[in-house]
């Protein structure tokens, strides 16, 4: 039997050593890096705030993962902008991902 119980939180996995750094050059490369970059300099700067205060590396990984995540999924984004789908109804994703929290 484990000490743990089944609904246990599972941190995140942690990004590698360079994975901030690495992600900062792929944001610059970006078509949009005049609005990401920025974007993601002020998260990284509240995750390090958070991570000094707390001594916790969570808001660090999750600036990294989140800002994996739009880079991976801009493509599609992309994708559906173009083709024009109205999508007027659908429900604010940051407002969802607020509420699991």
């Amino acid at each position: 039997m484990s000490a743990l119980p089944d609904h246990a939180h599972v941190p995140p996995r942690a990004p590698a050593p360079g994975a901030p750094a690495e992600l900062l050059a792929r944001l610059r490369a970006d078509r949009r890096a005049a609005q990401w970059v920025p974007a993601f300099e002020r998260e990284w700067a509240a995750a390090l705030e958070e991570s000094r205060r707390s001594f916790s590396l969570r808001a660090l990984y999750e600036v990294v993962q989140d800002w994996q995540g739009r880079l991976a999924h801009a493509p599609a984004v992309d994708a559906f902008v173009a083709s024009g789908y109205d999508d007027g109804e659908a429900s604010d994703m940051a407002e969802l991902r607020g509420r699991r929290r």
